[in-house]
């Protein structure tokens, strides 16, 4: 690994790790979002305070801030925006602001996704829909669409972007695993449902 790549990474990292959701929670003066819900970062569990505004905000700069980190690392050199991209993904997992404790990391992973594959973007927000339409579980939702995008990105991207993502969809998977008991046990919230 080269000091330029360990560069890209620490980048990506640091822009990942801006937590928007507390920050726009706090800045609304209603608290601190890590004490309700999941005690997660991430729109959904500011989408909990009642606020959709502020959940809608947090999604969008969630997503941007993956997007910038590989936009403007691959401006310096394309070959950089993978380790740009990986970094901001675990920035946002684990912030160092926070303990190490943010997200789950679904808005981040589309917002590198679109800067390194738009199309397969595309296809990520299909498979989301169709799924979250089909059964109301936006945790199911996300994970169907995090094992589509490293089989899209297979045919339709470089293998070096597949494996990037398919090694990012298994950490979404590990973040989700208590969505995943919930989703077993039929105790997880659907999207729509009353408190």
């Amino acid at each position: 690994m080269t000091f330029t790549t360990v560069a890209a990474l620490i980048f990506g990292y640091l822009l990942g790790s801006i937590p928007f959701g507390l920050l726009l929670t706090r800045a609304a003066g209603l608290g601190d979002v890590r004490s309700i819900g999941s005690g997660n970062i991430g729109a959904t569990n500011v989408l909990r305070t009642g606020n959709r505004k502020l959940a809608a905000a947090t999604l969008v700069l969630d997503a941007l801030k993956g997007t910038a980190a590989v936009l403007l690392a691959g401006r310096y050199a394309p070959e950089l925006a993978p380790w740009a991209a990986f970094g901001a993904f675990l920035g946002h997992l684990f912030p160092v602001w926070l303990g190490f404790k943010g997200g789950k990391g679904v808005a981040t992973y589309l917002g590198v996704l679109i800067g390194l594959a738009w199309q397969v973007a595309l296809i990520f927000a299909a498979v989301w829909l169709l799924v979250a339409i089909l059964f109301r579980y936006s945790s199911l939702a996300a994970l169907c669409a995090a094992i589509a995008v490293p089989v899209a990105l297979w045919f339709l991207s470089t293998p070096q972007i597949a494996g990037l993502f398919a090694l990012m969809s298994v950490i979404l998977f590990v973040k989700h695993r208590a969505n995943i008991q919930r989703l077993g046990a039929g105790t997880e919230g659907r999207i729509g449902a009353k408190g």
